[in-house]
Parts: C-alpha cells; structure tokens; sequence
C-alpha cells in the first residue's frame, strides 16, 4: 500500500507539497482504513478538491510521471529529454521527488532528483528497525561527467548498472536484466487515466480499449454488468461480441464489441454501448480501471472521478473500495472531484484541498491539518462557506 509521497518543483507546485495516506490515532478505525502490512493504518481513498486551475490534476501526476518512469524510461530515445516540466517560475530546473510504500511486510522509499536533461540522483531504501538504509544509489557526479552507484542486496551487474542511460530509471533498465527486486516493483500495479496532458478524455478508443478488457477477463464482464445494472442506468444486461470487421486493407478482423441490453417484459433489445449515455460509457471505462486494482490490489489515481456521472454514483463507487467483500487486498484510491459532496462521504484525513497563491504557485494541505475542524464538521457545509479556503472566488 501507498504510504505518502512528496515533490517539488513540478508543474504548477514550487514549494514541497507531500500526499500522506497515514492516518493518525485521531481518525477513526472503520471501513474506510486498512491496517498496511508494516502495521501503519492507511486510508484506501483520498479526494482532491479545489477550484479550477488550481492544481488539482498536478498533485496526481507525480504518481503518473514515476509510475512511468520506473516502469518505462528505459525505453525512451537515448538523446530524448525526460518529459518533465519544472515550475514555470522557478529559479532552477530541478525537480524532485519521494515515495514510500509497503510490500513483503517492509517499508520502501524511493528517491529521484533530476532535470529535464538527465538525472542527478536515484536512490532505494529499505527500512530496518527505526532507520532506512540503501538499497542502491546512483549518483550524478559532475567531475568525471557519469554516475557513482552504490548496491546493498540489489544484484545489478555493475558494469550494465554503470550503461543506464542518463534519461533514463535504474530499475526500470534494471527489471530487463530480471533483477528480482526491481522486477517486482515495476510489476505492481498502477492504474490511471491521467496523461502527460491531464486526463484521458471519453471518446470511442476509451470504450474500447475497456471492452478489449472485458472481452478477456469473464468475471470482470460480469462484474461490470452487474454493477451498471443496479445503479439503474436502465440496462439488463452488458454484452460483449466479436464481431468480424473488415480492415482498409480488406482483410476481416474479429473485434469485440460491446452492447447494453435493454428489457421491457419479454421482449429485449440490443443497443450499442457508443450509442448508449456518455454516462453509461463512462461508468463502463471507469470501471475497467478499477476492477483490475481491486481485484488485485493496486494504486488507482483517476483525474476527475464523477466525470458524466451523478453524483449519487461517487459513494456506490467508493464503496467499492470500502467494502472487503470487493476489496480483498486493499488497493487504494486518489481522485481529483468538482462534487464537493464528497465532503459528506470521507472523513476529514481523506480530503486534500488545493489552491493557487498570488504568485502562480499551487499549494495542498490535508483537511485535518486545518487547526478546529471537528470529526462531527458539517465539511461540505463549512467548506462552501469558505472556512478551509480552496474555494472559487466568484
């Protein structure tokens, strides 16, 4: 499970902001939590709210960017930059970050510093007993115009370790030589709709790529089915066909596709999901990101969480999250959301708030930092009244 994670000098946020799912002994001990492996209590969701502009979908992306880094740099251009854009106003081009988290009953923290050009330092660590010792380091080192890589139980051959590109991560390049601790950290499982641009917006390769999902994994289908159905969107049933499709050079292709089945009496029709509600289509993408990460356990981060939705579907959603019947391995889950009825639905650990200060730069804070917010606030009340900030000026 996710621990926390901090950055700086990234995107719209100057100023070290850091992301905690550490819940203190204030917060109480219910659905909403889960005791991580190390015996620290973790919520599994967190909400993000804040107005326009404000940096919402830029306090997700460090999950997005190192989740891509760690996994797939190593396949970039060797002379391509790092696709990393500090804050516009910043007085130098380095950007950093950190990240802890569980796995194999112990605490991991990982550590990158660098610049659009290359990177300056990457580093693991393990903890052991109250302290955190290195895994491995690597070191940018300006007089001899290379790395300096120091290993304790990592098993990189050090002459590959020294190759690794300058653009690119050490245990992503270290994974392809099938490192074991390396491979298992890229393996974990990250899910996202957030891009290098923001999010990944509706549209029919969306639906698609879910129903490809869909069409391989039945119970999954039949998961999907079953929940837009109870969430009355006025379907029976969803169905997924492979159908034969010609191709411009005219040869047939066998494409699943997906239909949502309609009920009156007896009589039933079939209607094609891209025809169906953006609503519809939108729970149906949505949930092909989610129900790998639960099914799994995971990391989901999702920009824009009630996007064509009602807002009475956020709580059957986090619900699934919630619930240990549907979230056996306690994935987690960050979301940025305009429906500040969240407030309602979370507890005060589970609500970032963020805003834009007069000199462009965004900064976060979580709700319980807020000195006098009670557990029994009014949120969504007190909120709209501006008592915690983070709120449109209109």
């Amino acid at each position: 499970m996710l621990h926390s994670y901090s950055f700086k000098n990234f995107l719209s946020f100057k100023d070290e902001v850091e992301v905690s799912f550490r819940l203190t002994k204030h917060a109480p001990e219910n659905h909403l939590s889960a005791e991580c492996e190390t015996g620290q209590r973790l919520t599994k969701a967190i909400a993000v709210i804040g107005p326009n502009g404000s940096g919402k979908t830029n306090l997700l992306k460090p999950l997005a960017f190192l989740g891509w880094f760690a996994r797939y740099s190593f396949q970039s251009d060797p002379k391509a930059k790092i696709p990393l854009d500090p804050h516009f106003f910043s007085e130098n081009s380095i950007s950093e970050f950190s990240v802890e988290f569980d796995g194999d009953g112990k605490l991991w923290r990982y550590e990158l510093m660098l610049t659009p050009e290359r990177v300056l330092s990457e580093s693991l660590h393990v903890k052991t007993s109250h302290l955190f010792s290195y895994v491995f380091v690597r070191e940018w080192m300006n007089d001899r115009q290379g790395y300096r890589i120091k290993q304790q139980n990592f098993h990189f051959n050090p002459r590959e370790a020294e190759k690794v590109r300058e653009n690119a991560s050490l245990i992503s390049t270290a994974a392809q030589y099938q490192v074991p601790l390396a491979s298992k950290f890229v393996s974990m499982r990250l899910i996202t709709n957030v891009g290098p641009v923001g999010r990944m917006h509706l549209d029919q390769n969306e639906v698609m790529t879910a129903t490809r999902y869909f069409s391989e994994n039945e119970s999954a289908r039949e998961r999907v089915s079953s929940l837009l159905c109870a969430w009355d969107l006025g379907l029976s049933d969803v169905r997924v066909k492979i159908i034969d499709v010609q191709n411009e050079k005219g040869e047939v292709q066998k494409v699943p596709v997906p239909f949502g089945v309609h009920r009156h009496g007896e009589r039933e029709a079939e209607l094609l999901l891209l025809h169906e509600s953006s609503g519809t289509q939108s729970a149906f993408v949505l949930l092909s990101r989610l129900l790998p990460v639960l099914a799994s356990g995971g990391l989901a981060v999702i920009d824009e969480f009630e996007a064509d939705l009602h807002p009475h579907m956020l709580m059957p959603i986090l619900d699934l999250f919630f619930s240990p019947e549907t979230n056996p391995h306690n994935a987690q889950i960050i979301f940025t959301s305009h429906s500040v009825e969240v407030l309602n639905l979370l507890h005060k650990s589970q609500i970032m708030l963020v805003q834009k200060d007069e000199t462009c730069s965004s900064e976060a804070w979580r709700l319980d930092s807020v000195q006098g917010v009670r557990n029994d606030d009014n949120l969504y009340a007190k909120y709209m009244a501006g008592a915690y900030g983070a709120i449109p000026n209109v």
